[in-house]
């Protein structure tokens, strides 16, 4: 089942939206926290997000900007605002569509099925810099030069981008390996820093994960 996730702060429209992708045979998903909202997105790992231009704390096509730094998943612009202008930005910006409020549900239902036939699977490309990030297969790509990460490392590398030039904890990485399912230790941690630390050497990112000693690491 296709995963949506729903970025609008009108209570009443976001309700009916997250039933109407329910019946349609859509797993739908809503954020309420606008101002985490790209790293709720990154570990939702939704197929696709429909978002809307005026939300709280920070507006969609800023959202949608930074968004793209990031992440490849595909956007349906949703909004109020019927200004050519907008959509030229939106688009502009990274958006796969563009729908005005208000909508009929089937015409908007026929755009997402339209957007994710085209798209296919890029919400499984992660960007850094200019490193394309392939999640499904474990490979990180800068140009014509692919790396193969382990499963490990490719949590951790994950981790580090979802939480991007912030520090995170060594417990925090942990955590987050034992609940994908992967139980090491501190030392073996150690080993898959160094090691991801050497392929990301290998395309020319020597320094891009540092060590805050006693603390944890920060991917800049």
């Amino acid at each position: 089942m296709k995963k949506i996730l729903i970025i609008e702060d009108d209570e009443v429209i976001r309700d009916e939206l997250a039933s109407l992708l329910q019946n349609s045979g859509y797993n739908s998903f809503i954020i309420y926290n606008f101002e985490n909202a790209i790293n709720e997105i990154l570990e939702i790992k939704p197929d696709l997000v429909l978002l809307d231009i005026n939300i709280p704390y920070i507006n969609g096509e800023l959202l949608l900007q930074n968004l793209r730094k990031k992440s490849n998943v595909p956007v349906i612009m949703v909004t109020s605002r019927n200004q050519e202008s907008d959509e030229v930005l939106s688009m502009s910006y990274g958006a796969d569509d563009y729908i005005t409020k208000p909508y009929n549900p089937n015409i908007l239902l026929l755009r997402i099925a339209a957007v994710l036939k085209r798209t296919g699977n890029n919400n499984d490309i992660l960007i850094y810099k200019d490193l394309d990030i392939n999640m499904q297969k474990g490979i990180i790509k800068r140009e014509d030069i692919e790396v193969i990460l382990t499963k490990n490392e490719m949590i951790i590398f994950n981790y580090l981008l979802t939480h991007q030039n912030k520090i995170v904890t060594r417990d925090e990485l942990m955590t987050d390996l034992w609940n994908n399912n992967e139980y090491i230790n501190d030392n073996a941690l150690t080993v898959n820093i160094s090691r991801l630390r050497s392929k990301l050497k290998s395309v020319g990112y020597e320094n891009a994960i540092e060590t805050r000693k006693g603390i944890g690491y920060i991917l800049s």
